[in-house]
């Protein structure tokens, strides 16, 4: 890639649908982002698939195929990723496992019902303290569970079920989710622990205080996401290229220590609409001034999609435009060449509020390349139109690095 600096900016989950309410447009279509618009007709606008045919449309696979790896050859599991970032070392013998605090509404007649995957967007000083007591009653030598940010934690179990499975709960908010709910507690081993966890969080201080004002218990965890730990080589011994990422989430930090990218954690950094977006852009621009590669990842687009919230996903596809592309623009055009690249990981339309697998518009300016520009905005149309397509991460990687 000879040394030319490159920054990867990833809107998650801003890829939608055209919205009848929106005058037939997408969310991406409907906000005014000129600095998105200026990366892709002054650039390259093309498609890339991020999931490979039979895999989940998860974040876990679709950014490692934004890092070049091929889901194929190197995904394990969310959760193994997740371990990484939180410095938690996995033995032949773990399996890792996502573990949300989640709020579920157990009826009389025995339904049981997602009421939110995220317990509110729990604070992470009140879900610390929820993780801590089940640590405290329920760690022992098979298992341990990991405290991380929000309502996203880690447990960590020895010789687990292989057949355990339970899907994302943020694909089933509002939805009845009795019989998965009844075959994890039937679980062998996790049934047991995932019971005792619930009795623990319903009489937990930080519960009733949650519910005395108007918020929303943490009164479950919903264990999903398993794996081992993934073998995978280093962006450093497949490129030769130095880098940093940068995100509040873990899942996104830990396929960053696999690539072998150092993780800057910036303070203020929530993963949601209310993320440090000034301090998120400070520290790219201090890392590509001595690295080769900057990845910057913006949760909020996707939670806004997840809650089937307009107005949220609105806001955050307008703050990434306002507030993250362009001051990341406008600080490498004072220094030397580069490339931006803005691109999402998967769609996570408002109508289903939860990921598809579409192929994903991406966007690569250079700065010493004129002659690629597109001239179309940057949505899910035009990368279309462009009639460009990256078959995979790997293909896409490829091209960036100048192979």
């Amino acid at each position: 890639m000879g040394k030319i600096k490159t920054v990867i900016l990833i809107g998650d989950g801003m890829g939608d649908l055209p919205i009848a309410e929106l005058g037939g447009l997408t969310p991406l279509e409907y906000v005014d982002t000129p600095a998105m618009d200026f990366v892709a007709k002054n650039g390259e606008l093309a498609l890339l698939k991020t999931v490979p045919d039979g895999y989940p449309p998860g974040s876990d696979v679709a950014n490692l195929s934004l890092l070049g790896y091929r889901p194929e050859e190197f995904y394990t599991g969310r959760s193994p990723l997740e371990a990484a970032s939180m410095g938690v070392d996995l033995a032949p013998e773990d399996m890792a496992f996502r573990c949300n605090l989640v709020t579920l509404d157990r009826n009389d007649d025995g339904r049981v019902i997602m009421v939110d995957y995220s317990a509110g967007h729990i604070s992470t000083p009140e879900a610390h303290e929820l993780i801590g007591a089940l640590a405290a009653q329920l760690n022992d030598a098979n298992l341990r569970f990991h405290p991380g940010v929000s309502y996203r934690h880690l447990l960590v179990v020895k010789d687990s079920p292989e057949n355990y499975e339970a899907p994302p709960p943020h694909d089933h908010t509002g939805q009845d989710v009795s019989e998965t709910w009844n075959s994890m507690l039937n679980t062998a081993l996790l049934g047991k622990l995932i019971g005792k966890a619930c009795d623990i969080l319903a009489n937990h201080e930080v519960n009733r205080q949650r519910l005395k004002s108007g918020k929303k218990p943490a009164n479950a965890i919903w264990l999903w996401g398993q794996g081992r730990a993934p073998a995978m080589p280093t962006l450093q011994e497949r490129y030769g290229v130095r880098g940093s990422l940068i995100s509040a989430v873990d899942l996104l930090k830990g396929i960053g220590v696999y690539a072998g990218l150092k993780i800057v954690n910036v303070d203020g950094a929530t993963g949601y609409i209310d993320t440090n977006y000034a301090g998120k852009v400070a520290a790219a621009l201090k890392c590509a001034a001595a690295d080769d590669l900057v990845v910057v990842h913006v949760e909020a687009p996707d939670e806004a999609g997840h809650q089937g919230s307009r107005e949220n996903k609105l806001k955050a596809i307008g703050d990434f435009d306002s507030k993250v592309v362009k001051p990341v623009l406008d600080g490498l055009k004072q220094g030397p060449p580069f490339r931006l690249v803005v691109a999402m990981d998967h769609f996570t339309p408002l109508c289903i509020m939860t990921h598809d697998s579409m192929p994903v518009p991406i966007a690569i300016y250079d700065s010493e390349r004129p002659d690629l520009a597109s001239g179309l905005a940057y949505n899910e149309q035009n990368a279309i139109k462009s009639g460009l397509l990256y078959p995979d991460g790997q293909d896409f990687f490829n091209r960036l690095m100048g192979e």
